[in-house]
């Protein structure tokens, strides 16, 4: 009984000190002021501000085309056009649309398709802060070895250790995505096979074929 009481407590100690260290490396990513070009640029929809970085990098000429990864199936080019501010025909000729990817697993097993399928060698990867770790270690799980990943963590709220614990919704933000974290951390332990061209292809368009 008392192994299993230290265990217990053992087990609790580490979670924290994991909670704590994960919420300090999170709160020391900064938006880098400058990225060195790449081949492309995907950004996963789903959280604040995600989307308008990821356009003004494409505009800049940090890659060659965008991977919007995630978004709604009622969305489409004409929507975001008006809802970013951006000219259509920057959609037209230079952006793609994943409908399929629903939660972060998804959109590395559509971004490691798209990136096959265009044999890109470097990618810019797009996300909140928060999010990043867990990105890039799906990412680099499903595309390993295929092109260099290089994170551009957006940051919309400075998330420090002192405000995720003091308040309510920084700790609840922070502890999910730690705990997914955690998830996608064990699963990474097991051996996968890189996504590999097939029917999910069928979900990536051009803003053309999009809805």
């Amino acid at each position: 009984m008392r192994n299993l009481v230290k265990l217990g407590v053992a087990g609790v100690l580490l979670m924290v000190a994991g909670f704590a260290a994960f919420s300090l490396y999170v709160s020391n990513l900064a938006t880098p002021r400058d990225v060195a070009q790449a081949d492309a640029i995907i950004v996963l929809t789903g959280g604040q501000a995600r989307l308008e970085p990821a356009l003004e990098l494409l505009k800049a000429g940090k890659g060659t085309r965008l991977l919007i990864s995630g978004v709604h199936p009622k969305t489409g080019p004409k929507t975001l056009s008006a809802a970013t501010g951006n000219d259509r025909r920057l959609f037209n000729c230079c952006v793609d649309f994943d409908y399929a990817a629903l939660d972060t697993t998804g959109n590395a097993e559509q971004s490691a398709i798209w990136v096959e399928n265009h044999n890109y060698r470097s990618v810019i990867l797009v996300t909140n802060n928060y999010h990043m770790p867990r990105t890039m270690l799906e990412m680099g799980r499903l595309i390993g070895d295929e092109a260099e990943l290089r994170p551009y963590p957006v940051v919309n709220t400075k998330l420090d250790l002192g405000r995720v614990i003091s308040e309510p919704e920084a700790f609840r933000v922070m502890f999910t995505e730690y705990a997914k974290y955690v998830a996608a951390l064990a699963r990474s332990a097991w051996p996968t096979d890189h996504a590999t061209p097939g029917t999910a292809t069928a979900m990536i368009g051009t803003a053309d074929k999009a809805r």
